[in-house]
């Protein structure tokens, strides 16, 4: 299965400057639990704004760096998409985790999607893709608002793509 997860802004933005647009102690606690034990793809660019490598979860990074692999020996390195889809494992779940590109790359691909949807709009500089409503409908809405650990109220949010006939 391959799933996109992100923290996405009322008006689609997901970034600004390599970092996220905010700090949701909750939105960081349900990406940790929901990538614990399986593969993240990622972008160069997103693989280093992290602090490090994520314990527990394999990392994967797309890029067209030709000697990025030999520089990041812990990661597995793809130069394509068609590259890292032949290498993966219908058995597995995997985790877009950005950036932009990649989401877009891969909006036809996934299975699912696990935003949290905030209620609020930054200066951003990296979108998520527009989610094309005939394809994909709401499995689970999970609504929360501001409280002392989150400055802004976000809903948790789990889109299946609809079957196609």
């Amino acid at each position: 299965m391959l799933h996109m997860i992100a923290a996405v802004a009322k008006d689609g933005g997901i970034g600004k400057d390599n970092r996220l647009l905010c700090h949701i102690s909750a939105d960081l606690k349900r990406f940790k639990a929901l990538t614990m034990g399986h593969a993240m793809i990622m972008g160069r660019k997103t693989f280093e704004s992290l602090p490090g490598l994520l314990p527990g979860r394999h990392h994967i990074v797309l890029t067209s760096q030709a000697d990025y692999g030999k520089l990041h020996p812990d990661v597995t390195v793809y130069h394509s998409i068609d590259e890292l889809c032949a290498h993966m494992d219908e058995q597995e779940e995997y985790f877009i985790i950005g950036g932009a590109s990649l989401y877009q790359a891969f909006m036809d691909r996934a299975d699912s999607m696990y935003l949290t949807e905030i209620d609020a709009v930054f200066p951003a500089d990296t979108y998520f893709p527009t989610i094309v409503k005939d394809h994909w409908h709401v499995a689970e809405r999970e609504a929360h608002g501001a409280d002392t650990h989150n400055k802004y109220a976000y809903e948790f949010v789990r889109y299946v793509k609809n079957v196609r006939k």
